[in-house]
C-alpha cells in the first residue's frame, strides 16, 4: 500500500516521484529511482487530493490507468505495473470537470466504484471508535492516557464537527495535554466543544 499526497509534492518533482527516474535524468539524479507506481506494483496506490494534480500529470496518469505502463523520467524502457488505484478529494470532482479543472476522461477512469464519505456529524457512531483509535495511537507513542469520561464523550457526540475527523483528532490531542494522564473531562476539551450553539444541528462549512 503506497499513499501519495498529490498536493504535497512539488510540481517540478511530481513526475519523478510518481514514475521514477533514471540516473542522469536531471541535476541531482545520481542513481536510478523507482516511483510510487512502481513501488505499488502488485498492491494499491492511494492518490489523496487528486484534484491538485496539474493538467500535464493528469494526462500521464490517464495513460497509466489505460495501459498499465509508463517510462521513468529520462528513461526509454517501458515499465509495466499492476496496481489498484484509490483516489480521494475534498471537493465535488464532477463539478470540477464542468469547470474544466479536471479531465473528463480521467474522471470516468477513476470513478469506477465511487464511495461518498458523509461528514462526521452524519455518522456519529464513528466518534467513539475514532476517539479510541487516536488514544491507542497516543499510548503507542508513549503518552499517558486513561480514556474519555462519559461526560466528555457526550459532548463529542453532540458537537457538529465542521472540521470532521481532523478536528476530532486535534481535540483528542488537546485534551490529552490538559488531562495529564487522567480520564478526559469536559473541561479538558477545546472551548468550541463546550460552547452553546455548537451542537449537531449546526450546518456550518464542511471540510472532508
Amino acid at each position: 500500500f503506497v499513499p501519495v499526497n498529490c498536493g504535497a509534492l512539488p510540481e517540478g518533482l511530481l513526475e519523478s516521484e510518481m514514475f521514477g527516474h533514471v540516473k542522469g535524468a536531471f541535476s541531482g539524479a545520481i542513481r536510478d529511482k523507482k516511483g510510487r507506481f512502481e513501488l505499488a506494483h502488485g498492491g494499491t496506490i492511494f492518490l489523496d487530493e487528486i484534484l491538485e494534480l496539474p493538467k500535464a500529470m493528469q494526462v500521464k496518469l490517464l495513460r497509466v490507468l489505460q495501459e498499465g505502463s509508463f517510462e521513468r523520467v529520462g528513461g526509454e524502457r517501458t515499465v509495466r505495473v499492476d496496481v489498484r488505484v484509490i483516489s480521494a478529494t475534498n471537493r465535488e470532482l464532477k463539478r470540477q470537470v464542468e469547470l474544466q479543472n479536471f479531465r473528463e476522461d480521467l474522471y470516468y477512469r477513476l470513478n469506477v466504484v465511487p464511495i461518498a464519505l458523509p461528514p462526521l456529524r452524519e455518522r456519529r457512531n464513528d466518534i467513539p471508535l475514532l476517539a479510541e483509535h487516536f488514544l491507542r495511537s497516543a499510548k503507542e507513542r508513549g503518552e499517558r492516557t486513561s480514556g474519555v469520561s462519559r461526560e466528555a464523550l457526550a459532548l463529542m457526540m453532540d458537537y457538529a464537527w465542521p472540521g470532521n475527523v481532523r478536528e476530532l483528532q486535534n481535540a483528542i490531542h488537546f485534551a490529552l495535554v490538559k488531562s495529564k494522564g487522567e480520564p478526559m473531562r469536559p473541561q479538558d476539551l477545546p472551548l468550541e466543544l463546550r460552547q452553546p450553539g455548537n451542537s449537531g444541528s449546526s450546518r456550518g462549512p464542511t471540510r472532508k
